[in-house]
């Protein structure tokens, strides 16, 4: 190396040092590892004398190499995915300062081999230790549990059709279809592709002033599927050809609204004689419910006003960014049933979060959900009287049974989430809940609270799956499944609420919150069931690219109040692991009633939050920045106007863009329900479309990668799933968790599959592929199927 370089490289090792040993000694100071404080003196030392040319200076880093890896041994053993941010970098950076001994001429190449073979060595023994960990991460999960065998419950699955949301009312996202099985699967091919030609606009592709996140799941009737899009395009596609039959939008100004979804839409038959019988209902982003004939796509004028219920009537006031219509409501007994997204974390004094049913055919209301008012349903309000304000809402799919006339709503929490100072009782009371209520009348049958005194935005982000269950006695229990975003699964007896598995009020932390704030000294937890939850980060178990920002993470935890689950929020930060985006979301499970297996995708995204005062100086700066869209790099503002306090919310990664937390950051999981045991667990998604400093290096690492969206199964043995950020549909082998096949999409699949057997005969697997603005997926506007060959 010649002695220009040298000097640079000098001056780059001992410019780390010296930032090692000034940030190191912060770390230490705040009781963690003095690594970096030893590191970072010798490496200065080091650098002194490669500018010199002194050959000490190698053998200083050498040194300092060989101790790098015995610490991080002692801390992480042979944790290849943990070894990444303590020796890739390290080990690179010795490979250069070996070189600074290669010299022209044999004898001198002669002294420098020795050292560059010793920097080939490490860099080979870390390869190894690498591959040693991948093949590990991708192995069974040590404890699974084998397959208990039970005799089947009846199902009432979809079959042919996938007529709602969840495949049926139940929301089980189960088929019976069965002609495509892990044997054939690899014949899979794509058999058409529509065009929605909804795509975003700049304010929400390039300024993100707005989110705009595709996740449709079309319903199919008949021969034909039907399906929506954030810019509120409703749409009719042929179900075997995919050739388009109708299409009607939303004639309405988007500007204003910062919140662009829809996931869905409904399908009801009207009684025989009435006009426009076949009918489609779709949420719009201005806060209507429209009411389309199937067969056309025009409105249906005799059902509410021209065709449209205005959700914003008895509301009060309402800005175009309150109140948003963003999953399919669900009719069930002669009532069509519909919550909203209300805005939370904007606002104390927002629109109600009152759930509503009305009158399918003619759309006249019936009653209101306003727990405010009452625990059970009331009167529709008159003209001029407004719901409740600021009450919990229910913006996740609602699930029903009509054969017991019951609906099931998760709850959300009362604006805002992190600063609960003025919650009223029945806040307290019906937020992050399960609540069954009477279809008919509203009333309530059984409420479930899954979280107390929620100040961490923990709300239920779907209904439960239900379905009957079969215990190992031979007892048949109405049962369902509730996933949540803290990663606690509940197995509960559906007509009454009672557990099937067992929950537990554990105590937790309650000191930290802001003064005069009251915590709940227990929280339920699901200890009958496998538990998501991840475990509380610590500063061994931090993540980075590379030391430097794993050390800037390994302050952030030295700094925080505290890590993990049901840390109290207040004026320091917390690590909230899970956070918002929960451990799982609105994507669900999947229950397969015959088998007795359930499938749920999980992630881990966790964030900084911390609270400050209003009256704050660094609150006005950030509220100078504050867009209406989402950038997890940046540390959001959540105004929470008429409370004393602001809050700010950040995604927890160094400053390469790099989680604090390791790989894997995805994974699907597959649960006996008879036993209750995890059958497998498998790595969910790849870093091929992800990378630091937002790059899309193509590198297919199995890292697992957030998602968003649920899986389905089939009767055939498969379970379906599209939801990460690495743009494929996969489907896995129900009773392995192996792999069987993928496709390459051309955007993002953050929306939960659907399977229907078309007018060919063949069976059909369809996914939307949109993109995601708050995963940064790839935008598009396509609908994908993909069938069997033709025989």
């Amino acid at each position: 190396m010649g002695r220009l370089l040298t000097v640079a490289l000098a001056w780059v090792v001992a410019i780390l040092g010296g930032f090692f040993a000034v940030a190191g000694g912060v770390l230490a100071s705040l009781g963690g590892s003095p690594y970096y404080v030893i590191a970072g003196i010798a490496m200065v030392a080091s650098g002194a004398l490669l500018g010199r040319g002194h050959p000490a200076g190698r053998w200083l880093y050498v040194a300092v190499w060989v101790g790098t890896l015995l610490w991080a041994l002692w801390e992480v053993g042979l944790d290849g995915l943990q070894l990444i941010p303590r020796l890739v970098a390290p080990t690179v950076l010795l490979a250069l300062v070996l070189l600074t001994g290669w010299r022209r001429g044999p004898r001198a190449r002669s002294r420098a081999v020795p050292a560059v073979a010793a920097g080939v060595a490490a860099l080979a023994g870390l390869g190894l230790m690498l591959g040693h960990q991948d093949v590990a991460a991708q192995g069974a999960t040590p404890g699974s549990a084998p397959r208990a065998t039970l005799a089947a419950a009846p199902t009432g699955a979809a079959d042919a059709d996938w007529r709602d949301y969840g495949g049926t009312p139940a929301g089980r996202r189960y088929s019976a279809l069965a002609d495509i099985t892990p044997q054939n699967v690899a014949q899979l091919q794509l058999a058409w592709t529509q065009r929605t030609g909804d795509l975003p606009m700049p304010a929400e592709a390039t300024e993100h002033k707005r989110e705009y996140h595709s996740e449709s799941t079309p319903i199919h009737i008949g021969d034909t599927l039907y399906t929506c899009t954030p810019h509120s395009f409703v749409q009719a596609i042929d179900a075997t050809t995919g050739k388009t039959k109708w299409s009607w939008h939303e004639a309405a100004k988007v500007e204003g609204n910062n919140y662009l979804v829809c996931r869905g839409v409904t399908y009801f038959e009207a009684p025989a004689g009435t006009a426009c019988p076949r009918r489609i209902f779709a949420p719009t982003f201005d806060a209507r419910l429209v009411a389309l004939d199937a067969d056309t796509g025009r409105p249906c004028p005799s059902f509410g006003q021209g065709g449209a219920i205005d959700m914003r009537a008895n509301m009060g006031v309402s800005k175009p960014s309150d109140q948003i219509g963003t999953t399919p409501p669900v009719v069930v007994n002669g009532r069509l049933i519909i919550g909203e997204r209300i805005t939370d974390n904007v606002n104390r004094d927002i629109p109600s979060g009152v759930v509503r049913a009305y009158d399918p055919v003619s759309g006249a209301p019936v009653w209101a959900w306003d727990v405010g008012r009452s625990p059970d349903a009331i009167a529709p309000l008159p003209a001029g009287q407004v719901y409740t304000r600021g009450t919990p809402n229910v913006w996740g799919a609602i699930t029903a049974d009509p054969d017991n006339g019951l609906v099931y709503l998760g709850t959300g929490n009362a604006s805002p989430d992190y600063w609960i100072g003025y919650r009223r009782p029945f806040d307290d009371r019906f937020g992050s809940a399960i609540v069954a209520l009477e279809a008919q009348t509203g009333k309530l049958r059984w409420v479930r609270q899954l979280v107390h005194r929620d100040m961490w935005d923990m709300d239920l982000p779907i209904g439960p799956s239900l379905f009957d269950y079969r215990a190992p006695n031979g007892q048949v229990i109405p049962a369902l499944i509730q996933t949540t975003k803290m990663g606690q699964v509940f197995f509960l007896n559906r007509l009454t609420g009672a557990p099937i598995a067992a929950i537990t009020e554990r105590k937790v932390r309650t000191d930290g919150a802001t003064p005069g704030v009251r915590v709940s000294p227990t929280q339920p937890f699901s200890t009958g069931m496998p538990s998501f939850t991840p475990p509380a980060p610590t500063e061994v178990a931090t993540w980075g690219a590379t030391p430097i920002d794993q050390l800037f993470c390994r302050i952030d935890i030295r700094r925080a109040q505290g890590t993990g689950i049901y840390q109290p929020m207040g004026l320091k930060p917390i690590i909230g692991h899970p956070a918002f985006d929960g451990v799982t979301d609105w994507g669900g499970a999947a229950v397969d009633p015959v088998r007795g297996v359930m499938t749920v995708n999980t992630m881990e995204m966790p964030f900084k939050l911390w609270l400050m005062r209003r009256d704050d100086p660094r609150a006005a700066k950030l509220m100078k920045q504050k867009q209406g869209g989402e950038n997890a790099m940046q540390a959001q503002l959540q105004t929470q106007y008429n409370t004393p306090y602001v809050a700010v919310v950040k995604a927890w990664v160094g400053i390469f863009g790099a989680p604090c937390v390791a790989p894997p950051w995805g994974h699907l999981t597959a649960v006996d329900l008879g036993t209750r045991k995890v059958l497998w667990r498998e790595v969910l998604g790849t870093a091929r479309d992800t990378g630091l400093f937002g790059s899309h290096l193509g590198v297919p690492l199995k890292t697992g990668v957030p998602n968003l969206g649920g899986s389905i199964i089939t009767a055939g043995g498969l379970a379906f799933i599209g939801a990460t950020t690495d743009q494929y549909l996969r489907a896995f082998d129900l009773s392995t968790g192996k792999v069987v096949w993928k496709a390459r999409l051309p955007a993002g699949a953050q929306a939960t599959p659907m399977t229907y057997r078309g007018r060919d005969g063949r069976q059909y697997v369809v996914i939307t592929a949109g993109g995601h603005g708050a995963l940064g997926t790839r935008y598009g506007d396509y609908t994908l199927a993909y069938a069997l060959p033709r025989t």
